[in-house]
């Protein structure tokens, strides 16, 4: 995906009222910044965490959120207006996996109430 159209992505979750212009802003803040360090030929290092929700009857993605990895803390956060049963997990052992560096998919959990799949993604 270009950053033009990560910036459109952005911009358009302001509108949807999905994020704050405040959260918006630093999201694009970090494609910013990861884009003046591709521009300079850095080894490549994680750039997005993916939230994937999939209906587990259907296939069908319910909810696809990228969201940069320098702004993970307020990913989380973020994540949790979308699934609030996550409020008062602990978080930590994601946020260091990522830090550490490990990409791939780093996290998968199958909700039998909702009947739906829930994977998080580095990238």
């Amino acid at each position: 995906m270009t950053t033009s159209e990560e910036r459109m992505r952005i911009l358009k979750m302001v509108e949807d009222r999905q994020i704050t212009a405040e959260e918006a802003a630093k999201l694009l803040e970090a494609l910013r910044a990861g884009a003046a360090t591709e521009a300079r030929g850095e080894p490549s290092r994680p750039r997005w965490l993916r939230v994937r929700v999939t209906d587990r009857a259907s296939g069908k993605i319910k909810v696809n959120v990228n969201i940069p990895v320098g702004l993970i803390d307020v990913g989380l956060k973020m994540g949790a207006r979308f699934a609030p049963e996550m409020n008062g997990m602990d978080l930590s052992a994601i946020q260091e996996a990522i830090r550490e560096g490990m990409q791939g998919r780093i996290l998968e959990v199958e909700d039998e109430k909702d009947n739906e799949r829930v994977e998080i993604f580095v990238e």
